[in-house]
């Protein structure tokens, strides 16, 4: 049996703070689901640090770039608890620009980081909500690259949030082989309540994938109010499990017989008429 699961969080601009606590939620998992044999969790966006000033994840990203400390920390949780963490994302430090990349690390049931994923889309938009504007570009450098991997249960696709509205990185992430798609979030609470479950269904849908979907939910420190919401849902669109307010876990089984059925039932990729004609002009 697999496993997936979702930590929904608010974290706070204290990196042991929010360590300490996604210690006890992975704790909960591992106790509740220790007889899988595979068992996937997500984190959300900012799973370590959230709530400053953004100026401030800049700060914590060069600090910890010498020696590692916030990979080194995830991967010691991930091996500690025995299963497979998506730890949502961390800002990792770029020298030659003097900004982070917003990065999602993907760590084995012993540890290993087994890959890792760069945002590719920066959140760069104005919000009717208390924050006005937004402009993740000023500190963070845009990743360039999608990512897969392959493991012996599913394959893993990764996105972070405000990918979530570029269906072409889920096409692409899907013509790779992913069968299971990761999203962490920290979605603000105008565009979660507009535009969070509609969006995650058209991506399972479209993708006939399953979608771990883990967000941040709360007012922060910094004021900044994100929607919540974190739900796993499977290659029909169905909502297997969800957490709405307040924090906390939601799990459902992965079953790649129900991928393989719904793509063999309504076989869009072959179907796809864009996808053949690229084929045939290259």
């Amino acid at each position: 049996m697999v496993k997936l699961s979702a930590v929904q969080l608010m974290s706070v601009p204290d990196v042991s703070i929010n360590l300490a606590y996604i210690d006890t939620q992975l704790a909960k998992l591992a106790a509740q689901y220790a007889d899988v044999e595979q068992h996937l969790v997500v984190l959300p966006e900012c799973c370590l640090f959230f709530g400053g000033q953004d100026q401030q994840q800049l700060q914590v990203a060069q600090h910890s770039f010498a020696d590692q400390s916030l990979k080194n920390a995830l991967s010691a949780l991930a091996k500690k608890h025995q299963l497979y963490l998506v730890a949502g994302s961390i800002p990792i430090y770029v020298p030659e620009a003097n900004k982070f990349t917003n990065t999602s690390c993907f760590f084995s049931a012993t540890g290993e980081l087994l890959n890792q994923y760069d945002k590719i889309h920066l959140f760069d938009v104005n919000v009717d909500d208390n924050e006005r504007c937004y402009r993740e570009s000023r500190y963070t450098q845009a990743g360039k690259h999608s990512s897969v991997t392959p493991l012996a249960f599913a394959t893993i696709g990764m996105t972070v949030c405000y990918d979530l509205r570029f269906p072409e990185l889920f096409r692409q992430l899907t013509r790779d082989g992913a069968t299971i798609i990761c999203l962490p979030a920290a979605f603000t609470q105008v565009t979660g309540q507009a535009h969070w479950l509609p969006l995650i269904q058209a991506r399972a849908i479209e993708n006939q994938v399953y979608i771990i979907a883990a967000g941040q939910q709360g007012v922060h420190a910094n004021g900044r109010e994100t929607w919540g919401h974190s739900m796993i849902v499977d290659p029909w669109g169905r909502v297997l499990s969800t957490i709405s307010e307040g924090l906390g876990t939601i799990s459902a089984d992965y079953s790649y017989q129900v991928v393989q059925q719904v793509r063999a039932d309504i076989p869009v990729a072959e179907h796809n008429q864009f996808i053949t004609q690229l084929k045939n002009s290259g």
